[in-house]
């Protein structure tokens, strides 16, 4: 199996059990897409900051699958212009509302798909944080980058992807293992395959959802069931209950959720040009 196939094989696994276990299609950020909202104008994180050192003043960034703009929103305030290429309706609504809120002129949004949209966008560089994991074409997908960015492409992952963060509460509430989406253990070959050498960079901040403290214990078992893409899993808000002291531990600060694994920020970068 060559490395485009097995990054193939693995986001079908996903699809077909998330199809087995009835989570919800269409929009899939639609209820949560005010969770990825930031203040664009807020003291950069670490790894934020990591990406926007790559993105020089005179860049036009592309943003694929920007959601909210968590990264590109304060990247436009040092660059020339940002492009969210977003097909979620509520990503993209997020973007604009806080785009509007920071007084950032120099960002919109397309209501497009990628690679459809390299067609007719190109810029300087090309981001792409956190969707890999949900693109079966994976090979088409990259080729469409190295076309549309002139300078630079960058690819952020998780040791961890967050789609699987919540891999515990899966397997309790559907009583079977969670499929992994394919990570930089799947995207690295097949870069490698494209003949593409790629600098892997690991950013020094933890995943900040391991920052979450519900403060009551309904709370709680609420933040497990979003976590878990599982509000509408019949029963299992009384699972959640009934299991409720081996995925949390109490502290001051509130419940600290056991169940996220402690994982780490990937920078995948390359030039696509001198």
């Amino acid at each position: 199996m060559d490395a485009a196939t097995a990054y193939a094989a693995r986001v079908d696994a996903c699809t077909a059990q998330n199809a087995r276990v009835a989570t919800p299609s269409g929009d899939r950020w639609a209820s949560r897409a005010s969770l990825f909202r930031v203040d664009p104008r807020r003291t950069l994180e670490a790894n934020t900051a990591a990406v926007a050192a790559l993105v020089d003043p005179g860049d036009i960034l592309l943003d694929i699958g920007g959601g909210a703009g968590r990264v590109s929103l304060p990247i436009a305030l040092r660059c020339r212009e940002v492009i969210n290429i977003e097909p979620s309706p509520a990503m993209r609504d997020q973007f604009d509302a806080a785009a509007a809120e920071a007084a950032i002129t120099n960002a919109r949004c397309l209501a497009q798909g990628w690679p459809a949209a390299a067609a007719t966008i190109s810029g300087d560089v090309a981001l792409v944080a956190n969707v890999t994991y949900f693109v079966r074409d994976i090979v088409p997908f990259i080729e469409a980058l190295v076309r549309a960015a002139r300078k630079r492409i960058i690819i952020s992952v998780w040791s961890v992807p967050p789609p699987n963060h919540a891999a515990t509460l899966f397997a309790l509430l559907h009583g079977e293992p969670q499929e992994r989406v394919p990570t930089h253990r799947e995207l690295l070959p097949v870069l490698w395959d494209l003949g593409i050498l790629p600098d892997v960079r690991l950013l020094p901040d933890p995943f900040r959802g391991s920052r979450q403290r519900p403060p009551t214990r309904d709370e709680a078992i609420a933040l497990a069931l979003q976590s878990a893409n599982a509000e509408a899993v019949p029963g299992a808000p009384a699972r959640i209950e009934a299991n409720f002291d081996a995925l949390f531990s109490a502290s001051p600060e509130g419940f600290i959720p056991r169940w996220i694994p402690n994982v780490r920020e990937l920078l995948i970068t390359w030039v696509t040009s001198p």
